[in-house]
Order: C-alpha cells, then sequence, then structure tokens
C-alpha cells in the first residue's frame, strides 16, 4: 500500500482535519494521480454531514479532481507519466450491463463505485470504502480517467468533472443548439456553468433565479435574458416559451409553474435533489405535450468530450481558490450562498 496526506471530517458534526491515508497498490490498469486541485460540490458536504445517510468515517470527500499522472500500470496505454488528468464522480462499474455497453457508467444496473464513500473491497481501498480527492494522490483504473487538454487551467476544469458535465449531457441529450430557447434555474455552481455550455452550444440562453443579484454575471457568460422569480409578473410573462429548462437546484421549487413557461414538447429536466417529494398537476404535463425528466452526471467518453468542448470554447469554471485548512469554512459558505461561483482546494496546502 502507498499513503497519502489527505483531509477527513471525522464524524457528521465534526470538522476537517488533516490525516493520513492508504491507497492501493498500483496494479496493471491502474494510474497513479498528484492531485493539484479538487472542487467542493454541494453532494460533498452533504455526504460528510451525513445529510443523506450511511456515512462512513473518516471521510475524504472530492469527486472534481485535476492532476498529473504520477506512475501507471505496466498496461496502461493511454496515459503517461506527466499527463494532465481529471478524475469525477466514479472510479469504476461492471462494464458488462447495458447502461455501461452504452457509455452511459453513471447509470450502471449493477452499482457504480462512487469516487468517495462507496464501499469497495479492502484491496481496492483499504478501509473499504472510497476516499476522494481531498487528498495528494489517488490511484484509479485508467478507464475512469479522462485527459485534461493544454486549454484549460487545471483549477478552473476541477469543478467541470462534476459541474460541468451534470450539465453538459442534458443539454446534449436534449439537443440544445441553434433555434432552441433554453432557461437554467439557478445561478450558482451548477447554474452557471450551463450557461456558459448552452450559450456556447448556440442556444437562446435564459436565467430564472431569485433575484437580478447576479445578472452582470449571467449575461457576461452567455445568457441572453434574466429574470428574478421573485418577481410576480416572471411566469406570466415567460409561459409557454423555452424549449428546454433545465432545474439545477435543490430547493422545493413550485413545478408546476415552470411547467407551464415549456413550449410545444418542451422538457423540464431535473438536477437538483429537493428534500421533498415534487407536486405536479396532470394537466400541465399533458397541455403542450410537456415533459418532466431527470439527468444524473454523465458517462466517461462523454465527460471527455465535454472538457475537449470546454477547451476549444473556453469554459472554465469560476472558482475561488482555497486551502485546505480552509474546508469548514467554505462548506458554511456554500450553504449561505456566498460563493461566486465554485470552491477550489489547492492540494498544496495538504
Amino acid at each position: 500500500m502507498s499513503t497519502a496526506a489527505a483531509y477527513a471530517i471525522p464524524a457528521a458534526d465534526g470538522s476537517f482535519e488533516k490525516v493520513t491515508i492508504e491507497r492501493r497498490e498500483l496494479g496493471p490498469d491502474d494510474v497513479l494521480i498528484d492531485i493539484k486541485y479538487a472542487g467542493i460540490c454541494h453532494s460533498d458536504i452533504h455526504t460528510a454531514r451525513d445529510e443523506w445517510g450511511g456515512a462512513k468515517y473518516p471521510c475524504v470527500p472530492g469527486h472534481e479532481i485535476a492532476g498529473i499522472v504520477a506512475a501507471t500500470g505496466s498496461a496502461v496505454r493511454k496515459y503517461k507519466v506527466g499527463d494532465r488528468v481529471g478524475v469525477g464522480c466514479l472510479v469504476n462499474s461492471c462494464g458488462k450491463c447495458v447502461p455501461c455497453l452504452a457509455g452511459e457508467e453513471q447509470y450502471c444496473a449493477n452499482g457504480a463505485t462512487w469516487t468517495y464513500n462507496n464501499p469497495v473491497p479492502e484491496a481496492v481501498q483499504p478501509g473499504g470504502y472510497t476516499m476522494g480527492g481531498y487528498a495528494t494522490q489517488i490511484v484509479v483504473t485508467e478507464a475512469f480517467v479522462v485527459a485534461i487538454p493544454d486549454g484549460i487551467g487545471l483549477d478552473v476544469a476541477a469543478p467541470l468533472l462534476c459541474a460541468g458535465i451534470t450539465l453538459y449531457s442534458p443539454l446534449r441529450h436534449w439537443n440544445a443548439g441553434p433555434g432552441k430557447k433554453v432557461a437554467i434555474i439557478g445561478m450558482g455552481g451548477l447554474g452557471h456553468v450551463g450557461v456558459k455550455i448552452a450559450a456556447a452550444l448556440g442556444a437562446e440562453v435564459t436565467v430564472l433565479s431569485q433575484s437580478l443579484r447576479k445578472r452582470d454575471d449571467g449575461l457576461r457568460m452567455g445568457a441572453e435574458h434574466y429574470y428574478a422569480t421573485s418577481e410576480k409578473d416572471t411566469f406570466r410573462t415567460l409561459r409557454g416559451q423555452f424549449d428546454l429548462i433545465i432545474n439545477t437546484v435543490s430547493a422545493n421549487l413550485p413545478i408546476d409553474n415552470y411547467l407551464r413557461l415549456l413550449a410545444l414538447d418542451g422538457t423540464l429536466v431535473i438536477l437538483g435533489l429537493p428534500d421533498q417529494p415534487m407536486s405536479v398537476t396532470g394537466r400541465n404535463l399533458a397541455g403542450y405535450r410537456r415533459s418532466l425528466a431527470g439527468s444524473m452526471i454523465g458517462g466517461i467518453a462523454q465527460t471527455q468530450e465535454m472538457l475537449n468542448f470546454c477547451a476549444a470554447h473556453g469554459i472554465g469554471a469560476e472558482i475561488e481558490l482555497i486551502s485546505a485548512d480552509e474546508i469548514d469554512s467554505a462548506y458554511d459558505r456554500v450553504m449561505a450562498s456566498d460563493v461566486q461561483y465554485r470552491f477550489v482546494i489547492d492540494t498544496a496546502t495538504i
């Protein structure tokens, strides 16, 4: 086994502290990565604080990982020492089921292996569950490593490994592009990346946010329109306008109000995970043949496609770089919506 420095939280009500963790020895198909940057995702907070239940401690979160290849196994052909690479939400899947064979490993019928807090054999991760990117090194199977093109900085690329693919996948699946009107609900860590990608795809982009506080940012990033959902006329003005609406927030929203904003055959895609069931009126689906759908990250091949697209279009996350000893305060600031737009840990500080 090898060791790495990391920041772990010892319990749901604990604080992050520096620890030493074990990583498995490099296998023939493995890549050892020196982690340079690790983004902070809202999912990290939910897991670290056991808000979804089942968390294992000590917990080392982090599934927005950007770094440099330090070593490769004997059978690795795709990467070499010194390559710029990333790791997202997945580190393995069965590779045999219908979703996996279709390149949709995130929907693996036999259960994908998530980058942190996922039970695994001791041989895969000492301790019996995966530990993520708030660390100096990680060992990952070659097939679940993606290349980060030279056209994008590692720091601004890190959040794309979750936030970027989470938006890119539904935008591609529902054919966002020229002639399509796309609305993004929320102008946060997910939403701001969605605005950039949707605009680069050629869609007419509208931001739907609680207030106009981030309007200038939204327009700078590619939105053509920006509306405050707290204003009483917004839902009346925009009724029947959009081909695609992507909801990036986890708040409990009045879904019917947003369904009525869809045009004929329009789709509202849910990315956020609210803590209460959604209430939907059937007539708002039947009318205009509207659809309500969901989406979850993307497969490995599409993640690589997304990174290539972002590099070609100069797209990176808007970040605030922090040191590892600021993780606790960063979590609190995320919960208070006090970040524009994504925290990224400089792992040189671990």
